[in-house]
């Protein structure tokens, strides 16, 4: 029998893995381990209110965890010498790697990076770096490239202690649109990111980006310089048939049931045609598929109905396939 990491190594190769693979809530249970650098320098402040280490200064609001930056620790490029970057070489940062492998088991490693876009303007600010894109591209590509080389020392030392994939977010889609111009993310971003994906390649490492939102317009870009999965919450914005059609086959999808509608607002038999169709059109029979859950059910709205619906019918699946249907 093969251990999950070999199945969900299988599915994002397109290897006719033998079962669904996933990460769902318990007693669901997932195929996954995740281990990161604590504190990261990617991490926001406990409950989404307090004072990151960049010196950025956040707010929750509403029922979400995550909060949102108030005051950013950069506001002005003429701090930008004295700004606080956080030390990833501290070995007290790296003392879950300790023992992260064993205690993994058989289950595949997820070491979580640095965003590149998120952190960067969770520095500045969402309006400052958008001006900056146009007004100060130096200045900005200094910033990124500080949070381009913090990834490439936490590749070195996951790869080291036998991770097996590289994971940050970076939300980059409005609801019908690329927050920036493509060409600007291009121009900017997409090197960074070809640099990060490569070295992850070169040390043994698989890709992985969470990313939410209308990225339609960069996908085949994320393809082209190595990102192996996209994970996305939603995919109604965008046609899961479009998603299936244009990038099936390409890069392995992992994803649950569209959080903004059909998994707040569809009945339970509409949920559970859409975990169908989801593994139908973004994987199929050589792989590409990986089952999730959104595990801030309350901040979305999902019923423990709804979640528990589609659960099983991703078991229900994952039977399917491991007998051969």
């Amino acid at each position: 029998m093969t251990t999950s990491r070999e199945e969900v190594r299988k599915t994002i190769r397109f290897e006719h893995p033998g079962r669904l693979v996933g990460s769902l809530p318990e007693p669901y249970g997932s195929d996954f381990a995740h281990v990161g650098l604590s504190p990261s320098p990617d991490d926001r402040p406990a409950g989404g209110t307090g004072t990151d280490e960049w010196g950025s200064v956040w707010r929750n609001i509403g029922v979400c965890r995550l909060g949102e930056v108030q005051t950013p620790a950069l506001p002005d490029w003429a701090g930008f010498e004295n700004m606080r970057i956080p030390d990833i070489t501290e070995e007290h940062r790296w003392q879950p790697l300790v023992g992260a492998r064993e205690q993994a088991g058989d289950k595949f490693l997820i070491g979580s990076g640095v965003s590149l876009y998120e952190r960067t303007h969770f520095i500045r600010g969402l309006e400052n770096t958008w001006a900056d894109i146009h007004l100060e591209q130096e200045r900005l590509l200094q910033l990124i490239d500080i949070l381009v080389d913090m990834n490439l020392e936490i590749i070195r030392r996951y790869a080291a202690a036998g991770v097996d994939g590289y994971m940050f977010c970076d939300d980059w889609g409005l609801q019908n649109a690329l927050m920036i111009d493509p060409e600007a993310w291009r121009a900017l971003w997409k090197p960074r990111y070809a640099k990060v994906y490569g070295a992850a390649h070169e040390a043994g490492l698989l890709t992985l980006l969470h990313s939410c939102g209308h990225i339609v317009d960069i996908m085949d870009d994320l393809i082209e310089v190595g990102l192996d999965v996209i994970q996305m919450d939603q995919q109604e914005n965008m046609g899961l048939e479009l998603l299936g059609e244009r990038f099936g086959g390409r890069i392995a999808f992992w994803c649950p049931v569209d959080i903004q509608k059909t998994m707040a607002h569809g009945s339970l038999d509409e949920i559970r045609a859409y975990c169908r169709r989801m593994q139908r059109t973004l994987g199929g029979a050589k792989g590409g598929f990986i089952a999730g859950w959104y595990a801030d059910p309350k901040g979305a709205g999902h019923t423990p109905e709804a979640i528990e619906a589609m659960c099983q019918e991703f078991m229900a699946i994952s039977a399917e396939i491991a007998s051969g249907g």
